[in-house]
């Protein structure tokens, strides 16, 4: 039989002998990608509609990004931050210049950029503030998921982020999201920062009520206090403008970015902050064996060229468009809610129907990569250099497997 040949299901099962189960796949086993597309080890092809949740902006192996890595790698790979490399200056210099900020501090992941942002924005507070000596405190919002460090899921409402990991860090007040009263009553002559998703990704792709971003920057402005975004996730491209907090004409103190950043290469993230809130920081106060080593720079310095340019940001723009009417049209025939921007979407299936993970194995089954969360919805993140006749062939495999 040709399932006995498929190479698929014992590769399954020997990843899932020696690993720890922190994660529940697909059972799809992946070998090589190219652009929106990625093949498994039997050959078999699947549009990724995940993109790495984000980390894959650009599609896989993006020929000017693959390009970058492999000439730093015949070059120079690591210094550590002891020395200086001829890659370094580009890098914090574009990035700053693409965010509008003075100053930026490499790091490699995600939640090493949000510790980095806690960490300034407490030292900020005690330093210029003048917040008394371990009472500075940061308001996030319900249903935030900004890693998975012990500090971070001490803040986190989700269950299975932070059981049993406790005893927690102290110094966090968590308000609803999008509720601008609770966050003007959370905020004290202690509070030395607010930190948010402007669209909470791992929570479904929820995007705040009209106003709610340009209230927190005017609260932050009136309380002085620090508002740093987490534009990881939705940063870069992924919303039609490159920060999410553009499309409300909002520009945050800080900025914590990473996944795209890397290109889907390496990992790299940042903070990106004018000298008076990153310039607190003096050497020996924080830092990264591997933070804006040169491999990462010369990758993440493309990215920032490759966005700099403004076509990514129209495709997500144009292309989402077409994502959200298609996905649209099929509420009330299975989905109940559509929401997200440019090439962001979280669909909120009719859990009488069947849960996310089940959709989200039916689309597998259709060539289809997406991913679950919170029961019933699935998120949608296709690269940006995803086509007009892929969007549709993805949005027809929504529906197929909707209509059974």
């Amino acid at each position: 039989m040709i399932e006995d040949m498929l190479r698929t299901p014992a590769a399954v099962q020997d990843a899932e002998r020696h690993t720890a189960h922190n994660y529940h796949p697909l059972p799809v086993v992946i070998s090589s990608a190219e652009g929106a597309w990625v093949t498994d080890v039997d050959g078999r092809r699947y549009l990724d509609c995940l993109a790495g949740y984000s980390a894959l902006n650009f599609g896989h192996r993006h020929p000017t990004l693959i390009a970058a890595a492999h000439a730093q790698l015949d070059k120079l790979t690591l210094t550590s931050r002891a020395f200086i490399h001829d890659q370094f200056a580009d890098f914090c210099r574009e990035l700053a210049a693409l965010c509008g900020k003075d100053l930026v501090l490499p790091m490699n992941t995600g939640a090493e950029a949000v510790e980095t942002g806690i960490k300034v924005a407490r030292k900020w507070g005690y330093q210029v503030k003048g917040v008394p000596g371990g009472q500075a405190n940061i308001v996030v919002a319900e249903g935030n998921f900004h890693g998975r460090t012990t500090t971070i899921v001490s803040f986190s409402t989700d269950e299975d982020a932070r059981a049993d990991f406790g005893p927690y860090t102290p110094g966090f007040r968590v308000v609803p999201y999008g509720d601008l009263a609770a966050l003007a009553e959370a905020i004290d002559e202690h509070t030395v920062a607010v930190l948010l998703e402007p669209i909470q990704g791992e929570q479904g792709v929820v995007v705040p009520p009209e106003g709610y971003l340009p209230g927190v920057r005017r609260l932050c402005t009136e309380r002085d206090v620090l508002f740093i975004a987490d534009e990881i996730q939705s940063g870069l491209g992924r919303t039609g403008t490159t920060f999410a907090c553009e499309q409300e004409g909002v520009v945050p103190d800080m900025y914590l970015l990473g996944k795209a950043l890397g290109g889907g290469i390496v990992p790299v993230s940042a903070v990106a902050a004018d000298t008076d809130v990153l310039g607190v920081l003096r050497p020996g106060q924080h830092g990264s064996t591997f933070g804006g080593n040169p491999l990462a720079c010369a990758v993440a310095t493309e990215v920032v060229r490759l966005l700099a340019t403004g076509e990514f940001q129209r495709r997500s723009a144009d292309l989402g468009e077409r994502l959200h009417a298609g996905l649209r049209g099929l509420i009330g025939k299975g989905l109940v809610a559509v929401r997200g921007r440019g090439l962001w979407v979280g669909l909120d299936l009719d859990p009488s129907l069947m849960s996310g993970r089940e959709a989200c194995e039916r689309l597998m089954e259709r060539g289809v990569l997406a991913k679950d969360t919170h029961g019933s919805t699935i998120r949608l993140a296709p690269p940006l250099v995803i086509t007009e006749e892929e969007i549709d062939h993805a949005v027809a495999q929504v529906a197929a497997v909707l209509a059974g």
